[in-house]
């Protein structure tokens, strides 16, 4: 199967996966890899709420897809305080100011050829030219080079000091050689390194994965993966109810209650619900009415009503989930004074994968048609609105993002969808002061220091009112009675590893 290239991007929303079984919650049982019973292991049947938008290239929001089933990894992992953790290198070490070397440890392609410092070299390389860029490499130009039998150094054009983190981004997972075609296309299928294979997939309905026996992790416990892209919500909770999926993500608050308590996981999550305003054409290139607009929005009525209090009311781009976030938070203040929408015509946007979303939008239209506005709604699966979405061709889009899923780095966000060079740029935002705060904390290597920087710059784009923070969400997994072992983040990375079986 080759598998080509299209638009790479996220949502999303996104995971790493099998090291993280020891740092996540799992969803009952320890279910540790390697064990005796794992040659005969039941398949798993999963429903994700995403179908592929960009052909399953590593490159954009596919990687999310490909990391939650036990598909691909990088060179590290995220740890359960956000910290890097080892995944393909064992360890790393900072030369100076710009080089970082890693060390590899022993593992093997699906395709059973050896994962060597010049394939890990050679697979980073392909990501830095990918067009888009994936949204980890925001802002960053590196090159990877290898170093002696075990050594991979990558060095970056400025000081970087959150590259480790940056590394564990799904977008930046390590393939072999024999992934990519002559244009620099990526295809996953037998190519990654995860202890699962993809050996199939039937366009967006479903994707076929069998066991990767020689996983450096252990042997999983399942043996393959009977993945189906269901983007209806209650589809999905009522497949599970009936025992025809073993996990389901995303279940909508309003099918909560259909499930037993014990097949219920909830899990805080660094995801936040926005409403992006087009700030470079229509209506809302008009301060004043972007303004209007976020005078307008009520959030306590979203996350008590639309989300049943399964969502906290938006503070700001990070939430709860976000634990330093809230003590360092800067009040923002606008200079534009709310002006009279007057009629003014708005098209809003709004996807159906999370099933809470259109809902959303039909309580943001009420609110935004009662300051004034007159609103066209549209609602579709992502995948048909995203390269809309990110041409500027909604004058508003509600979107559910997870801050942290790029790279783990708080700042990485910001560059990514709020500076002008931003590749996830939804908003349109291009502000001087916008870049020049995002600046600054990118240049910021102490942990506390990059925090606050990060936290002015949440302050300086807040205040151009071009992104209006809605709820910040939890996650709802619905897990068969017999399942244990799930994968449970916040970064929403992980679902399936070495040890989730039934």
């Amino acid at each position: 199967m080759r598998l080509p290239r299209s638009r790479p991007r996220l949502l999303a929303a996104l995971l790493l996966t099998p090291l993280l079984a020891g740092c996540f919650a799992s969803a009952g049982g320890d279910g540790a890899p390697g064990t005796d019973d794992a040659k005969d292991g039941s398949r798993l049947r999963v429903a994700l709420a995403f179908p592929p938008a960009e052909n399953l290239s590593p490159y954009g929001a596919d990687a999310t897809i490909l990391s939650r089933l036990g598909v691909t990894e990088g060179l590290t992992a995220l740890d359960a305080n956000g910290a890097a953790a080892p995944a393909l290198a064992a360890s790393w070490r900072r030369e100076n100011d710009r080089s970082w070397l890693f060390t590899l440890r022993e593992a093997v392609f699906q395709d059973g050829t050896d994962v060597t410092p010049a394939a890990v070299a050679a697979s980073l390389t392909h990501a830095t030219e990918a067009k888009p860029a994936p949204a980890a490499l925001s802002g960053v130009t590196l090159t990877a080079e290898a170093e002696g039998a075990g050594g991979v150094r990558v060095t970056t054009d400025a000081p970087d000091p959150v590259l480790p983190l940056r590394l564990s981004s799904p977008s930046l997972a390590i393939l072999s050689p024999k992934a990519y075609d002559a244009q620099g296309a990526a295809d996953p299928a037998g190519t990654a390194t995860g202890p699962f294979e993809l050996t199939d997939v039937e366009g967006g309905t479903g994707a076929r994965l069998d066991r990767f026996d020689d996983y450096w992790g252990g042997r999983a416990q399942a043996s393959g993966i009977d993945a189906r892209f269901i983007a209806d919500g209650t589809a999905r909770a009522n497949a599970l109810r009936t025992g025809q999926l073993d996990l389901a993500e995303a279940i909508p608050v309003a099918q909560a209650a259909t499930l037993d308590a014990d097949s219920r996981r909830e899990t805080a999550t660094t995801r936040t619900t926005s409403l992006l305003l087009n700030a470079r054409s229509g209506a809302f290139e008009d301060a004043s009415l972007r303004a209007a607009a976020r005078a307008a929005v009520d959030t306590s009525a979203l996350a008590e009503g639309v989300y049943e209090k399964h969502a906290d009311a938006g503070t700001g781009i990070y939430g709860p989930a976000v634990t330093w976030a809230a003590g360092k938070r800067v009040a923002p203040t606008t200079s534009a004074r709310p002006g009279r929408p007057a009629g003014t015509s708005i098209t809003l946007a709004a996807y159906d994968n999370r099933p809470e979303l259109p809902e959303v939008a039909q309580v943001l239209k009420q609110q935004l048609e009662k300051a004034g506005f007159t609103v066209k709604l549209k609602v579709s699966e992502y995948s048909r609105l995203e390269s809309d979405a990110l041409a500027g061709r909604f004058d508003a889009f509600v979107l559910a993002r997870n801050t942290l899923v790029d790279t783990g780095d708080p700042v990485a966000v910001l560059a990514g969808d709020f500076t002008c060079a931003g590749g996830f740029n939804i908003a349109q935002l291009c502000d001087k002061s916008v870049d020049a705060a995002v600046a600054k904390a990118e240049r910021t290597a102490d942990t506390t220091q990059r925090q606050n920087a990060a936290m002015a710059a949440e302050a300086a784009i807040l205040r151009t009112d071009a992104v209006v923070p809605l709820v910040h969400q939890r996650v709802i997994t619905g897990v068969g009675p017999q399942v244990s072992g799930v994968l449970l983040d916040p970064y929403e990375r992980t679902l399936v590893g070495t040890g989730t079986r039934r």
